[in-house]
């Protein structure tokens, strides 16, 4: 009897144990459904005024404030976060729940892994990353420096700085001859110690700085209203190769077209660059013009992301774009997503300040429109900055920095002493960490790869 009434106490225990471990589970699982559980990870980018910007591997860049532990720029953060996060992806420190920094981790080639996304250049990653290894600190920050050519000493400041590329302007080939243009670029990619980025703005029609030229050219390329009025897409692609093969002859290995924004009025500032028509067919124009760039060795960019809509002239002053997202993502977006899928290799970004995706910043410096660019399109290639000599973002303190922070890869100056400058400074103030250089210089280097340049004339 006295046996079992100890088996019955036995099983009594041991059901009392099984039922608080059940309900511990239930609890805990209930509570994190509530708690809703989520984690970031990446690199941290900045950290300033209390805010700590963490990059994580898709380019997605998040911020968490106010914070002010001890966390160092460069380092890997990981963090814990309840609840949903807006469309700034801002964590505020009372949805964290922890945190951790861990060392950098880096492949079997010594590629740190935050780097490898099977990207549009990821069969040259090995190559960058060797490069990068034997360059210095400001050849890595030149690198990241489309500069305007300078009106002289363009030879002496190249040599200097060893700039990522110069940027021609119609004044750079007024009057010249095809080997004069040809000398011109050649001296350049001499000087250079790594291959140079040659670009220029050859739309057809209202932007024309290469065939202004009769010298250059046999006629003023048409603009994209005149290709599809005169021969449809057809005509559009053999003015593609056309342009790639002028361009190619005279030394120049990227153009910064094709315009895809989306205006079929006729008052909108940006209407007769683009094709003039709705989204569906500047859709296929997208995808026309990248499809039959590839394999003339000449790289295009589309432009202006993420749409510039009916905004007015940023050279001129700060616009604001007024349109709701729905209407950005059905009518402004698709034909960004038909390039990409196309293949585009570089996406070049307005200084318009889109309200309903960032109504602080210009897109150009919004990390708002780059997580939407990297995270929701998926692009995996170049993002540039539009010339922030323009008015829109000139006057804005430290702007280089600030278009480094936002995510760009490249950064279209002017002034490219002072860019230059004022990425040094960041780096020494710790606004920025030297692995956040690595990683852009370690992309426009396997850009380079991928487009044969490196191949060529290496010193």
């Amino acid at each position: 009897m006295k046996q079992k009434k100890n088996y019955i106490l036995v099983f009594v225990v041991g059901f009392l144990i099984l039922s608080v471990a059940v309900l511990y589970i239930f609890f805990s699982r209930a509570r994190s459904e509530e708690m809703n559980v989520s984690q970031v990870e990446g690199i941290v980018i900045s950290v300033a005024n209390e805010e700590v910007k963490v990059q994580d591997k898709k380019g997605v860049i998040y911020t968490v404030a106010p914070f002010d532990n001890d966390i160092i720029v460069g380092s890997k953060l990981a963090v814990e976060y309840t609840g949903l996060l807006n469309e700034d992806k801002y964590i505020d420190v009372s949805q964290v729940v922890d945190y951790k920094t861990t060392d950098l981790k880096v492949d079997e080639n010594g590629i740190p892994v935050d780097w490898l996304d099977n990207g549009i250049f990821h069969n040259y990653y090995i190559l960058a990353n060797n490069k990068l290894k034997g360059m210095t600190l400001d050849e890595k920050i030149a690198q990241l420096l489309l500069v305007r050519y300078p009106d002289n000493n363009q030879l002496e400041a190249l040599k200097k700085f060893q700039f990522g590329g110069y940027l021609f302007f119609e004044k750079d080939f007024r009057n010249k001859t095809a080997q004069e243009v040809k000398k011109m670029i050649s001296q350049a990619q001499q000087t250079a110690k790594i291959p140079l980025l040659t670009a220029v703005d050859e739309e057809g029609g209202k932007v024309v700085r290469v065939s202004s030229n009769p010298n250059l050219a046999s006629h003023r390329f048409l603009s994209p209203q005149e290709l599809y009025r005169n021969g449809g897409f057809e005509k559009i692609k053999a003015d593609t190769i056309e342009k790639s093969n002028l361009l190619k002859n005279l030394g120049l290995n990227l153009n910064l077209a094709p315009v895809v924004d989306v205006s079929t009025s006729s008052s909108d500032y940006m209407y007769d660059r683009t094709l003039g028509e709705n989204s569906e067919l500047t859709s296929v124009f997208a995808k026309t013009v990248i499809a039959a760039s590839k394999g003339t060795d000449v790289s295009y960019t589309l432009k202006h992301f993420p749409g510039y809509g009916n905004n007015a002239d940023t050279h001129l002053s700060e616009t604001q774009d007024e349109r709701s997202y729905d209407d950005i993502k059905k009518n402004d977006l698709p034909p960004f997503e038909s390039g990409i899928q196309a293949g585009a290799e570089a996406i070049l970004v307005s200084h318009n300040i889109v309200k309903a995706i960032d109504s602080k910043n210009a897109a150009s410096l919004s990390p708002n429109v780059h997580n939407l660019l990297r995270n929701e399109l998926g692009f995996t290639g170049i993002i540039i900055t539009d010339d922030i000599a323009m008015k829109a973002v000139s006057d804005i303190p430290n702007v280089t920095v600030e278009a480094i922070l936002a995510g760009n890869d490249l950064i279209i100056t002017t002034d490219y002493e002072k860019s230059f400058s004022d990425i040094k400074q960041a780096l020494k103030n710790n606004i920025i960490d030297e692995s956040i250089i690595d990683k852009l210089a370690f992309r426009v280097i396997a850009w380079k790869y991928y487009k044969g340049l490196m191949f060529e004339n290496m010193k």
